[in-house]
């Protein structure tokens, strides 16, 4: 890891000598750069080390620092809330919990926490009896590490080897190490750099990966047999075009190694026998743009879903002799959105979303047409299939939770329709669901469309008429077609609690109500994103809920995005704003092709390099060439120094130019974490610390600091 200042002169990043008493400024050095015959001046430019991902440039290092050290001296007046909220949120995480312990082969596996531990122990025992046995402890391998992330976990199908890998920086580039469970050492084998796999092949005796390139990308597959030298592993599969990305994994019946390679938009397959990897690879069928699918094999017959003949994808079939001829079983549907399916010994499933709340239907091989739609008891509720390890199987393992439910587990027993609760998540301090109401809203987009928001507050919250409407916290993603569950977090009662009401809106960019729902999201289609946003708090305001500036607002990467995009158009609605690791520099970001966030994107924003409309599109909303001068509401501000997807210079960069324009006094705090990524801080009680700081000031900036 490159030197930084504080190597130099011992003084913490996050503390300062002597607290500052102004916010930090950023030099303005002249740079600029043209496209289709547009020039951007970008004055911040030189926050972006050149050196990148090695960041050790004094000046950058130093601004960062001095940006840290404001965020402590304006914190430090609500420390006493933060810990607060931070004993709060603990209470209600219990401390010694454990995972539901699941059968895979001879074995039953779980994990455990133990109190005051940041990280997980993961234990087995004989599914005949025994006692169990400690075999990866996450918190002796993040013994004095500042990040440590646990990426792959897979067992050997004899049960005798995991395979795991590690990520120690936050820079989401593993290191994979196998252990021999029947001795409990580790073996030489050690490879690092990866970012897909491990996948175990031909046995025990070898495994599959993929290598991150320095864009961070995986661009291959690679076979690793136990005991060789890494120089002597074989790529299996190399993919050529820079937007595609791949990934492997083993059909149902493990029997098949699966080698798939695509980018938002399209995908190709090829299949090659698990028990011998390096053998003739099958191509199911050649990509063509725009056409998704993927497969699993049950007994020779492969199972294909796609979307080449509708958008919310068929389910069909084919023999492996003729791969790409397909045959439909389950055809598309304009109200089923068909994500996702599960291959079974007897039977098989089918997830996806009906009116856009969760399905898992259980089907019969021999008759198509005989469905079991598994029922759960909520109007509004996130569920579907958890860890099913086993093909031979006579029950399912499901994850259930809602807005006032906490995360559930269950056993759906296949022959009696019995949903079985094995766990319910505890809540030591206390919960009474009874005080909670949830409900799910559709309000008016301006161009007429119709946008679901999931909404829970306390029952006893007051109502409009009885004194005015109360803050509200509004929370969306909106890309990449990921829908936001209407599921439970405990450390969102600390806001509840105190008489908000929390929203979660289900806007366009997410697949929440299909894929179309995604596809008029992105790409020309990006900013229905934010306006869809905008109108739901509007609407959450015409229906008394809360009122202009009362509301409180969070979103994280491409999230970040939509806080950055939101509060350029409309920054008198928001009282508060947390904005993590934001994707604000947009413009830029997908105009450089050296990065890792941008040949794989271009299918998602568009590529503003080759087409003037794309550029000029994205220059319209990217949030960092859009800060004009004006009022801009209070801002917290997060970032990854280590952080491979958003890079650490678009948040930086962003508050720099905030800071010049904004005409408002309004608190503006930019956190950089330094030794760690994406996800900000690793450890669980870590977490909690930064989740109770963005709490703490969201209250503070509502005014909203005395205990309720």
């Amino acid at each position: 890891m490159a030197q930084t200042p504080a190597d130099k002169d011992q003084t913490p990043l996050n503390q300062p000598a002597k607290p500052p008493v102004n916010p930090p400024s950023a030099d303005k050095r002249a740079h600029s750069y043209t496209h289709h015959g547009i020039t951007i001046s970008d004055p911040y430019h030189w926050l972006k080390d050149q050196g990148y991902p090695e960041v050790d440039d004094k000046d950058v290092l130093d601004h960062l620092k001095a940006e840290n050290a404001w965020f402590e001296t304006r914190m430090a007046s609500q420390k006493g809330l933060v810990d607060t909220l931070f004993e709060e949120i603990k209470g209600r995480i219990k401390e010694d919990d454990s995972s539901v312990p699941q059968k895979d082969g001879d074995w039953l596996y779980w994990s455990e926490f133990s109190p005051g531990q940041e990280y997980r122990k993961h234990y087995r025992r004989a599914a005949s009896g025994g006692d169990p046995v400690l075999i990866l402890d996450e918190n002796a391998l993040a013994k004095d590490l500042e990040y440590f992330r646990l990426g792959a976990f897979a067992m050997s199908r004899s049960g005798r080897y995991l395979a795991y890998s590690t990520d120690t920086s936050g820079a989401e580039r593993f290191t994979i190490r196998i252990k021999d469970l029947t001795t409990g050492e580790l073996l030489a084998d050690e490879i690092p750099g990866t970012l897909a796999g491990p996948v175990w092949a031909a046995g025990d005796s070898a495994i599959v990966y993929g290598l991150a390139t320095k864009e961070w990308r995986v661009d291959n597959v690679r076979l690793h047999r136990l005991g060789e030298a890494n120089d002597q592993d074989v790529e299996l599969y190399h993919e050529n075009d820079e937007t595609f990305r791949v990934g492997s994994g083993l059909s149902a019946q493990e029997d098949w190694l699966i080698i798939a390679a695509g980018d938002n938009e399209t995908t190709e397959v090829r299949l090659v026998r698990a028990d011998d990897p390096t053998g003739p690879q099958l191509l199911v069928k050649p990509r063509k743009k725009g056409v998704e699918y993927d497969v699993d094999v049950r007994d020779g017959t492969l199972f294909v879903h796609t979307n080449d003949d509708h958008v919310n994808f068929r389910l069909a079939t084919a023999s492996l002799d003729a791969p790409g001829d397909w045959t439909t079983l389950i055809a598309g549907s304009d109200e089923f959105y068909l994500s996702e399916f599960d291959l079974f010994a007897d039977f098989y499933i089918t997830e996806g979303r009906l009116n856009g709340l969760d399905q898992v239907q259980l089907r019969d091989y021999r008759d198509p047409a005989k469905l079991t739609a598994i029922p759960f008891p909520e109007a509004s509720y996130s569920a579907g299939l958890s860890n099913n390890p086993e093909y031979a199987s006579n029950k399912l393992r499901l994850a259930y939770e809602s807005m006032v439910t906490p995360d559930s587990v269950y056993d759906y027993h296949v022959a009696s329709g019995e949903l079985e609760l094995l766990k319910q998540q505890e809540i030591p301090s206390g919960y009474d669901p009874s005080l909670y109401t949830t409900e799910r809203l559709e309000i008016r987009a301006r161009d007429g469309t119709m946008v679901p928001v999931s909404v829970v507050m306390r029952k006893d919250r007051p109502k409009a008429a009885d004194g005015g409407a109360g803050p509200l916290h509004l929370y969306a993603y909106g890309a990449y077609g990921y829908a936001v569950p209407p599921g439970f977090t405990v450390s969102r009662l600390s806001l509840i609690d105190r008489g908000f009401a929390y929203a979660i809106a289900h806007i366009r960019g997410g697949d929440d109500l299909g894929r179309n729902w995604y596809l008029q999201g992105k790409m020309n289609a990006r900013t229905n994103t934010f306006n869809d946003f905008v109108d739901v708090a509007k609407g959450l305001v015409e229906r008394g809920i809360t009122q202009k500036g009362r509301i409180s607002i969070s979103g994280g990467s491409a999230g970040g995005e939509l806080m950055g995009a939101v509060i350029n158009t409309d920054p008198d609605l928001w009282g508060a704003v947390a904005a993590h690791v934001p994707f604000v520099d947009v413009l830029n970001t997908m105009l450089d092709d050296s990065l890792p966030l941008t040949p794989g994107e271009w299918q998602e924003w568009g590529n503003p390099i080759t087409s003037k409309q794309a550029f000029a599109y994205m220059l319209s909303y990217s949030p960092y060439d859009q800060v004009v001068a004006q009022d801009y509401p209070p801002l917290l501000v997060t970032a990854g120094l280590n952080d491979p997807r958003v890079t650490y210079w678009e948040p930086a960069k962003w508050v720099a130019k905030l800071r010049e324009l904004k005409t408002d006094d309004n608190e503006l705090l930019l956190k950089t974490n330094m030794g760690a990524g994406h996800g900000g801080k690793s450890g669980r009680y870590q977490s909690i610390y930064e989740t109770a700081e963005e709490f703490a000031f969201i209250l503070w900036q509502l005014g909203m600091t005395k205990q309720p």
